[in-house]
C-alpha cells in the first residue's frame, strides 16, 4: 500500500559532497576531488510547493529500483509522460506504477514486477494522475 507522507519541510542542513565521480571498477590513484556543500532540499527539489513525500508499499516496482519502505519524491506540477512512475488514484486507493498506454490510446498502469498483472480501466472507472515520482529516496541498509 502507497502512503501519502506529506509537505516535507525545508532545511538548510547542507552535506559535504565530494566533487568526484566513485568508480564502480577499478580506482584510479590519480583522481583528485574538491569537497563542496550540497543541500539535498534542492538536489531532489523539495522546496517546491508541489512536492510530497510518499512512502512505496509493496513490491510491484522494483524492476525499476523501488522497493517496500522506499521513500518517493513525487511533484504534483510535473505532467506525466508515458513510462513515467506516477502515484495514481483509482477508486479511492492510491497506487504506484509506470504509466503506459495500451494500442487505442487508454492508460494502463503496469507493475514492473512479472508477477503482478497491468492495471486497466474499467467501464466508468476513473483514473486520477494525482503525482510523477521524480526521485527515490532509497537506503541500501534496511532496517
Amino acid at each position: 500500500m502507497t502512503a501519502i507522507l506529506g509537505r516535507p519541510r525545508p532545511s538548510s542542513v547542507l552535506v559535504r559532497m565530494i566533487e568526484a565521480r566513485v568508480s564502480a571498477g577499478f580506482p584510479s590513484p590519480a583522481d583528485d576531488y574538491a569537497e563542496t556543500y550540497l543541500s539535498l532540499d534542492e538536489l531532489v527539489n523539495v522546496r517546491a510547493p508541489s512536492v510530497y513525500l510518499v512512502r512505496a508499499g509493496g513490491d510491484s516496482l522494483t524492476e525499476v529500483g523501488i522497493f517496500d519502505g522506499d521513500v518517493l519524491v513525487v511533484d504534483r506540477a510535473a505532467v506525466a509522460n508515458q513510462g513515467d512512475v506516477v502515484i495514481a488514484l483509482i477508486a479511492g486507493e492510491f497506487t504506484a506504477k509506470v504509466l503506459t498506454y495500451d494500442a487505442a490510446d487508454r492508460p494502463v498502469l503496469m507493475p514492473a514486477n512479472p508477477h503482478y498483472p497491468p492495471i486497466y480501466l474499467q467501464d466508468g472507472e476513473q483514473l486520477e494522475i494525482w503525482g510523477v515520482v521524480t526521485d527515490n529516496l532509497h537506503s541500501l541498509r534496511r532496517r
